[in-house]
This record gives C-alpha cells, structure tokens and sequence, in this order.
C-alpha cells in the first residue's frame, strides 16, 4: 500500500550504525527508538527455525492451533492500549484509529482460529473408488507489510496462515517495526511455539530480498507499491513461489445526482483524508454528475475544512502527519506551489511532516494528480454527464482497488457496480475492509485476495488422492 520503495529515510548522522534503523516519530521527528537491521544471514537463520517449528505445528491437532491462536488473540486485546500508544508515537495514527488497528489484530486471530477446524476438503464423485481432497499447509509463509497500516495489514497474511499450519516469517516497514516486534513478543506469551511466528525488522532490499529469494519460504504475502510488487513477483518466479500481492489503488468515489449529497459530501472527506491518505483504497478521484457539481462542492468544502488535523495523541484528532519527510515531498510533487486548490484545510507548523488537505479541481482526466496515486491527503474531482461517462472515467486507470457509488437508485448501484473493474466496491458507503469479507485488486492493484472466508485456502496446497475400492479379481487361500 506504501507508494515509496522501501529504502530507509534516515537523518544524515555520522555515527549511525549500518545495521540498525533509527525510528523516528512522524509528529515530532524525535528519534523514539533504535532496531537491529536483519542481515541476510539472520533471515536465512530464521528460515531454519521456522521451517523446525512449522512442522510441529501442523502436527497439532487443528484444535490445538485454534487455541493457541485465541490465546495469542486474547493477549492482543490485554495490550490494546499498549499497542495503539506504540502506533502513535511511530506511525502519527490518530489514537482512534490505533486503537481500531490493534483491535483488527484481535479480530482476525480469532476469526482465522475458527478456520482451523473447519479447512475442510471434498468427497468428489468419480467411478471405482473414493476420491477425497486435503487442504495442506505450504510450509514457511514471508509477510511483507507496509507502514501505512502496520498492525492490520501484517496481521491479514499472519493470521490465516498460521491457522492454515504454516509458520510466518513477519517483515514489517523500515519506518514502522515497533508493533510488530511487540505483537512477536505476545504471541510466545501466548504459547505459540518458539519459531513459529518471527519478526525481522530490516531494509526491504536486504532483509526483504533474502527472504523472497530464500528457497525455503513458500509463499510471499506484499503490500505496498505496484513497483516493488512486480520486482517481488519477478524474483518469485525463479524459484516458481506462490504470490499474493495488494498494490496501489486510485479508487473513484461516484456521486450521482440523485444521491443524498448531503450524506455523500459529508462522508467523501474521510474516504481520502483517514490515516492521511495514505490508503490504497482512499477514494482520491471524485466523480461528480455535472448537474450537482456546484452543490456537490459547496458541501465538500466545510466538511473538509472541519476535519480535525493535529497531534496523534488526542482523541479528538482525525488526521495525524504523513509518515516520512520522502512522502510529504512526494505529495507536494502533485501539487504546485500556484494550483488552484478548490478546497484546502489547515495544517500544523513546525517540526512533523504535516500537510493540509487538499481538493484539486482537474483540468482533464489526464491530469497527472488524477491518474497517479498520490498516498497524501489531495483528492481530485472531475465531473460527469451520465451513467456510461461515470463508469468509462472510473475505468481509466491501471490500478482497481476499491470505490463507492453515491445513488438512491438501487437499479444503477448494481449496474455500476457490475460495470466498475475494481475488487471492493460499496455503496452510499465507503467502507472496503472487513475481516470476513475478501479484499484485492483488479489489474494492477494486485493479485489474490486476502481476509474472507477464503482466506485460509490461499496458504495452502490443494492435494487430491483417489482410492480404488474395485473388488480384487484374484480369489484368497480363505475362500478356497
């Protein structure tokens, strides 16, 4: 979901160690903690354990997996607080949404240990014999997780796949290892076996690279640029290495002029400006029927500029800072110094890589700000003339994330719906992530899906046996 490559964003310091990344706190750019940068060497240390402690693990009873998990899953929700305060101070979450994140943890460890016992394969009927498929685990899982939602997206490829038998093998984002360092810890409280579930902290083209080209990892789990996604996918090919990959999105956020434009103008600012717009499914593209434009953007402009921007730590706070120094000059690139902003919010001076939130007007749907993702607060609006004309703006665009399509028309919230290339869509809604629903792009926001009922299938082989119950022709000695 992270539009930078993962290279760290270190501060120019002369006595900086090689190995170790120093953590700094978006909202204030104080260095909060220092990590050990994993060597290649390490991953292949860990890939070795794992693979040990994978197999014990499969040969648990699936009762005893869903157990251990719920008990990790319980040791989650005693640390909620803990947890979110850590998001805080090293992601400049907003403490509501932190502690929502820490609680996704939870959720989804308990609703993958209900898979556990339920990965059930199938009795197929075929002449002459009984034929039967297993779903197996595929061994030692690689996480590659992105900072922009560190805890949650970390746990989406963690969770189902211990569950499926397997062990993970947890990268976390060079900016952003502090919850999952804590969550590693928690789980051995929890009694998973040592092994089973490791954090390596490390830069995504050293750390990152041995684990995606280590013979012994299974299956590489990315989030994060549509770049790096693809040089991931390149390097799993030599070793034929099962892939999920969610990527970019630059979804459209549809409002039809019999839609309830109240409603619609008053949700469309936290469909791009939640976590800052650093959201693969942010709505950033606003399509407007031309007949409600004007009105359309007379409502948006109070509700952006009300969106409460500030410190991370109080409750009130609905926007916190980008994540990095990098991101924030990468979010102005789209927006010129003399940018005829329709809408801009405020934004705290001084120290933190703050910026404001910010509604562009497009002079065309080329616009470079309205077919890039941007991963900052900024939304771009277009406007439309009729159904055919919303979907073919919505469609123009590589990636298909997610999007929302504002009407009271049931009728035409189906057909766009159909007609959207685009994995998560919702309607007068602009929710896209539920734990027990999938979630994945068309084109080039990624391949696979995650989270859903389905989600434990997509860590597992699919290994068919047939067996002959054909009566013997040759007659036994008892028979004569």
């Amino acid at each position: 979901m992270s539009n930078e490559h993962p290279h760290p964003d270190h501060h120019p310091n002369e006595h900086h160690h090689p190995h170790e990344h120093r953590i700094l706190n978006p909202a204030t750019e104080e260095v909060i903690a220092t990590v050990p940068a994993t060597t290649p060497d390490e991953v292949a240390a860990a890939v070795a354990r794992a693979t040990g402690a994978q197999r014990g693990w499969a040969a648990l009873a699936p009762a005893d997996r869903a157990r251990l998990l719920r008990r990790f899953a319980a040791a989650v929700d005693g640390h909620i607080e803990e947890l979110a305060a850590l998001e805080v101070r090293e992601a400049g979450h907003p403490i509501g949404n932190a502690r929502w994140e820490a609680g996704n943890v939870r959720d989804l460890l308990d609703y993958a240990a209900g898979g556990a016992e339920r990965l059930s394969g199938a009795q197929i009927p075929v002449a002459g014999g009984l034929n039967v498929t297993f779903h197996e685990p595929l061994g030692v899982v690689a996480v590659i997780a992105p900072w922009n939602f560190p805890m949650p997206i970390a746990a989406w490829g963690t969770a189902p796949a211990l569950a499926a038998g397997n062990a993970v093998i947890l990268k976390p984002a060079e900016t952003t290892p502090l919850t999952a360092l804590r969550l590693a810890e928690l789980a051995l409280e929890a009694g998973l076996p040592e092994g089973l579930f490791q954090v390596l902290p490390g830069a995504g083209p050293v750390a990152g690279a041995a684990l995606v080209e280590h013979p012994g990892v299974a299956k590489v789990v990315f989030t994060g640029s549509t770049a790096v996604g693809k040089e991931i996918m390149a390097k799993c090919a030599a070793g034929v290495k099962r892939v999920t990959l969610e990527l970019g999105g630059k979804s459209p956020n549809i409002v039809f002029a019999d839609a309830d434009l109240e409603r619609a103008a008053a949700a469309a600012p936290g469909s791009f400006l939640d976590n800052t717009g650093q959201d693969c499914c942010a709505r950033s593209r606003i399509l407007v029927q031309a007949s409600v434009y004007d009105r359309f953007m007379e409502l948006l402009a109070p509700a952006v500029t009300s969106f409460a921007v500030g410190d991370p730590a109080d409750p009130a706070t609905a926007m916190g800072p980008l994540i990095s120094a990098a991101q924030r000059e990468r979010v102005r690139s789209y927006v010129p110094e003399d940018a005829p902003a329709a809408i801009r919010g405020e934004a705290p001076k001084g120290k933190g890589f703050w910026y404001p939130a910010t509604v562009l007007e497009a002079t065309g749907p080329g616009d470079r700000a309205a077919v890039e993702e941007i991963f900052g607060p900024v939304a771009v609006v277009l406007p439309f003339e009729d159904e055919a004309d919303a979907v073919r703006l919505a469609n123009a665009t590589d990636y298909g994330l997610s999007g929302s399509i504002w009407t009271r028309d049931v009728g035409r919230a189906v057909r766009v719906s159909r007609a959207v290339a685009a994995g998560n869509l919702s309607v007068n809604s602009h929710g896209s992530v539920r734990y027990a629903t999938p979630f994945g792009g068309y084109k080039q926001s990624g391949l696979g899906r995650e989270l859903g009922p389905d989600a434990l299938a997509a860590f597992t082989e699919t290994k068919n046996v047939f067996i002959s119950t054909e009566i013997s022709t040759e007659i036994s000695t008892e028979e004569q």
